[in-house]
């Protein structure tokens, strides 16, 4: 029998090799297709006397990462469609649905032949949990093998044995640990834990794995003969009395109860260890079904999973513009940014040229990289070759001739128009006709910067944020004359070097930018109004926030708001700032110096390490203290989440951002806006637009004009829409009138 995703070979000693790569694929991803394939190489093994144990690889280098976008996707798809019909039924059809992978795999466990798993790279997900339904794991001694169950992070959780099988192989603990917050193990790892038998070399994986097979591997999971005991020993010991009651008071103070899946695998486990393995199957399907029909896992799969999949693989390059070989880029400012963007170009392959001023400046750039290297190197995340290999693609100069056939330039030099015209007319003077310039700024609008140039149409902004080696987002910002070539070139640029795009069209700030300032300045009026620091701090973080806004306003650098406010004043005029928060900031960095973390003293105090940073005692000093027990904690996280995503719907109504999809990609990686909303549009769609109306309105009559609602979500509100149906990312996207 032949197959389109996989090979089967049987050798002389009667072992199956059933090797997984799908065609046109880079990784291999669970479908439809795939899972009934798999069932077809069940029954054809077992039918088949010659066979006498099955041993189950990838022919890529990674062995899977997991399901497929499109088989997410039809599974809502299916669900809303049945929905409308027969609600009922829908809920049986999806918690069907939900349990076909899970089955799939009990059939593997149960199908009396020896079956192990030999992971040769990255095991994420639902292939693991097919691993985990092998009678031997096999996994390759290399940096390339990654071990996770990640599914906590977009809304859901191992819902194919996953939360049976971890805690019935590893003790309770460790179990919970790994699977609530979807962290990767190592090969040597997961074989401390108990969850992987044998870790070889990697030329050995296949011959290992065989001979598992040969030594006379039974065909039976543990937990499926006489006497089986949970390690530790199950949820009736002294040990498991300490962990199951504490657990999900220490799973709140991590989430704020943001996270239903989170919680839905503490209740998988806990049920599951007491009941027999099919019977605990079946709960962890009937929980799977119930957080598959939250808004949060619709949400967080919609755009951590298939949204952000798509953006990165170009969903919104111009169709018709060929793809882009980059085969040199220049750097002009070797400055933190500069020198970073350097790296990660450097890392992706790239040759850079990396210029300022003169060479000392240059080589001070380039010791950047160097430094990151290293820091790699020592923890063995790159080899010393490798890294040697990447910084020969850096060359620190201050000659812009060596910028002559550079295919892209990205500037990075101070956030000032006169040095930014002087770099843009240096750079165009040599680089050839075909290369784009793309400019790094912040806060200045590209369509500004664009008329220093002689070929607006080829000039752009690529906006990265720091640090660039970590964060996955750059924003793409199109002037006004921008042409396709520049949008295509400028995506094709950030694909190469691993980061996710979202295109907008230019304004002050952008979009995530704008977003930023509008969670900041409610910290300035939070602080006005006499709310404590400590209480504005923990309700952002209670809102799900990853850090308060005070701690980001530090990290950002305090007397950069006071910059970027003045000019704000400067080209817009006196009413675009606040009177209050003016002299906030004057205050803070005139007079008491507190500029943010870099200079160690803002609205936190940061001493030498290893002591951990403080808020500021003097901040209570600045204006008068409310009781703690006159402000609810409730209002405040509403006001954050609220402010930002008011601001996100502002940037739709007014052709910033034309698909919700970035919006709220972007909010989640640019400034990690509460990941369990989906990002600031779902946040709006999931609550429904006319309850955010009210809402807004009801905070605008006691906190300010800034919460009133925009005309476009009023619109909205009395027609029943949602931004994903108005602004569909998927058919014409509709502009706001």
């Amino acid at each position: 029998m032949t197959y389109t995703n996989f090979t089967v070979e049987t050798d002389a000693d009667g072992i199956a090799l059933v090797t997984w790569d799908m065609p046109e694929k880079s990784m291999n991803v669970f479908t439809v297709e795939v899972m009934d394939e798999i069932e077809k190489i069940i029954d054809a093994t077992v039918a088949d006397e010659a066979v006498k144990g099955v041993v189950f690889t990838s022919g890529k280098s990674s062995f899977s990462g997991g399901a497929d976008l499109t088989m997410i996707k039809s599974m809502f798809s299916m669900l809303a469609e049945e929905k409308a019909k027969d609600p009922q039924s829908a809920v049986q059809k999806l918690f069907d649905a939900a349990g076909r992978m899970s089955w799939l795999w009990r059939k593997i466990e149960t199908n009396g032949k020896p079956w192990v798993s030999a992971i040769n790279g990255t095991c994420m997900g639902g292939a693991f949990e097919l691993s985990l339904a092998c009678h031997g794991r096999v996994a390759a001694n290399s940096k390339a093998v990654k071990i996770a169950l990640p599914e906590v992070k977009v809304g859901i959780f191992p819902g194919a044995g996953g939360t049976q099988r971890v805690p019935r192989l590893a003790n309770a603990q460790d179990a919970l640990q790994m699977m609530t917050t979807g962290q990767s193990l190592t090969s040597q790892r997961a074989k401390a834990m108990g969850l992987v038998h044998q870790v070889v070399e990697p030329d050995q994986l296949i011959p290992a794995a065989k001979q598992m097979i040969k030594d006379g591997l039974k065909p039976v999971a543990p937990w499926d003969e006489k006497g089986f005991r949970v390690p530790g020993g199950g949820v009736w010991t002294p040990a498991a009395a300490q962990l199951f009651p504490a657990a999900p008071a220490i799973l709140r103070r991590e989430t704020a109860g943001n996270y239903p899946g989170a919680l839905a695998i503490l209740k998988c486990v806990y049920e599951g260890l007491q009941l027999p393995f099919d019977t605990a199957l079946k709960v962890e399907q009937r929980y799977f079904t119930q957080i598959l029909q939250t808004t949060e896992a619709f949400s967080m799969i919609r755009s951590l999973f298939v949204s952000m999949q798509e953006l990165g693989k170009g969903a919104r390059r111009p169709a018709g513009v060929p793809k882009t070989d980059i085969r040199k880029v220049g750097v002009v400012g070797a400055g933190f940014m500069g020198a970073s963007i350097a790296y990660v170009t450097a890392a992706a392959g790239i040759p850079v040229v990396l210029i300022d001023r003169d060479q000392e400046a240059a080589d001070k750039g380039k010791a950047h990289s160097e430094k990151l290297v290293s820091d790699q190197v020592g923890k063995g995340r790159m080899t010393k070759e490798d890294g040697e290999k990447l910084l020969s693609l850096v060359t620190p100069t201050p000659d812009y001739s060596t910028l002559s056939d550079v295919d892209l330039v990205v500037e990075a030099v101070f956030e000032d128009r006169a040095v930014k015209k002087a770099v843009i007319e240096q750079v165009e003077a040599v680089i050839p006709e075909t290369a784009i310039f793309a400019s790094n700024t912040s806060t200045l609008p590209i369509t500004g910067l664009a008329e220093n140039s002689r070929r607006p149409e080829q000039f752009i902004g690529v906006h990265f944020f720091s640090p660039v080696e970590k964060m996955m987002l750059t924003e793409v910002i199109l002037g006004e004359k921008s042409g396709d070539k520049a949008l295509a070139m400028a995506l094709d640029f950030v694909g190469k070097i691993k980061k996710t795009p979202i295109v907008v069209n230019d304004t002050r700030g952008f979009f995530v930018n704008r977003c930023v300032f509008r969670y900041i300045n409610e910290a300035y009026d939070m602080l006005a109004e006499g709310v404590p620091a400590v209480m504005i701090e923990n309700a952002a973080k209670m809102a799900g926030m990853p850090v308060g806004p005070l701690s980001l306003n530090d990290e950002v650098a305090v007397d950069l708001s006071q910059k970027i406010m003045k000019a704000s004043i400067a080209d817009l005029g006196p009413n675009s700032v606040k009177p209050e928060h003016m002299a906030l900031i004057d205050k803070m960095v005139d007079v008491l110096d507190r500029r943010g973390r870099k200079n160690g003293q803002g609205f936190y105090d940061y001493p030498p390490k290893p002591a951990k940073k403080s808020l500021w005692p003097g901040l209570k000093d600045l204006y008068p203290q409310k009781p703690a027990s006159e402000v609810d904690v409730n209002v405040l996280k509403q006001r954050f989440l609220v402010t930002i995503a008011l601001e996100a719907a502002r940037t739709v109504e007014e052709g910033i951002v034309t698909d919700p999809r970035e919006a709220d990609v972007g909010s989640i990686l640019g400034f990690g806006f509460a990941p369990y909303t989906g990002g600031t549009l779902s946040y709006i769609d999931g609550m429904g637009v006319k309850i955010f109306v009210d809402l807004a309105e009801k905070l605008a009559a006691h906190y300010g004009d800034h919460f009133k609602p925009t005309p476009l979500l009023k619109e909205m509100a009395a027609n029943g829409e949602t931004f994903y149906g108005r602004f569909d990312p998927y058919g014409d996207v509709e502009k706001a009138a």
